[in-house]
């Protein structure tokens, strides 16, 4: 659930800051504006200093050796820790791959910025709220490890509807509809794969793992984005969504090993 408050609130803010900045810089400075967002961010720093910390688990590490070496000497340690990280890097990769060139792709099939801007900044945004709340409300309900494969499943079927949408061409109904689609299966994905992070990290080093695990999740996004537009053109849209679907397969078969079905978690 908390995973998915982060997702909401991060979306929101980032939707509030970028059009209601632009809104707000045509009837003032942009030294107002910047202001006037900075002001924002109070609510958060009040909120963290009212907050109670957590229980320190037993063995919190007191020096810098122990809380960055040992960290990763300690999960390096674990049996499977490599074949982990490769989950991490191939769980949302194929969604990754199709997100990174999905712009030039609206406007090649006709799309205009206008439209592109309503359907997938604005209306896209909320679509991503409401992934992240039903996704973290579901993890409550069903465990983390049923989530990783309903979500994942409905992932790689939204990186399909891209695919479909090429076939179809310029139709706004089809363009709401498959942007709805991905971008909740994206929240709800996602929130269960930050949860999932969470809940593998050692008590004792929870930050510095989780900022490792973290940070590897977002490497196949800066990595896959270079060879996407060459793929693209040598391939024709249909025929990339198809393959960036058919890249989320692996991603899923790990799951079988970390995040089997019938697991209690």
């Amino acid at each position: 659930l908390g995973s998915s408050l982060y997702m909401s609130g991060y979306r929101l803010g980032n939707m509030l800051a970028s059009g209601g900045g632009l809104i707000m810089a045509d009837y003032m400075s942009w030294a107002a504006v910047y202001s006037i967002m900075a002001l924002c961010m109070v609510i958060g720093i009040v909120t963290t200093l009212f907050t109670p910390e957590p229980v320190t688990a037993p063995g919190t590490p007191a020096t810098l050796k122990a809380a960055v070496i040992e960290p990763f000497v300690e999960y390096f340690r674990r049996s499977g820790a490599i074949w982990m990280l490769a989950f991490i890097l191939l769980y949302m990769v194929g969604d990754m791959m199709a997100s990174a060139i999905t712009t030039p792709f609206y406007l090649d099939i006709g799309f205009t910025k206008t439209e592109i801007g309503a359907v997938v900044k604005i209306f896209g945004t909320w679509a991503i709220i409401g992934g992240a709340v039903i996704g973290g409300t579901t993890i409550v309900k069903l465990g983390i490890n049923k989530c990783l494969w309903i979500f994942g499943f409905l992932q790689a079927i939204s990186t399909a509807g891209f695919a479909l949408l090429a076939r179809i061409g310029h139709n706004i109904v089809a363009f709401s509809g498959v942007i709805a689609f991905e971008n909740l299966s994206m929240g709800m994905g996602t929130a269960a794969f930050l949860a999932f992070m969470a809940s593998i990290t050692d008590k004792r080093f929870t930050a510095t793992q989780y900022a490792l695990l973290s940070s590897l999740m977002a490497v196949p996004r800066v990595i896959i984005s270079a060879p996407t537009g060459y793929l693209a053109k040598i391939m024709g849209w249909e025929s990339f969504f198809i393959l960036c679907t058919l890249i989320a397969i692996p991603g899923m078969l790990l799951l079988l090993k970390f995040a089997p079905w019938n697991a209690d978690k």
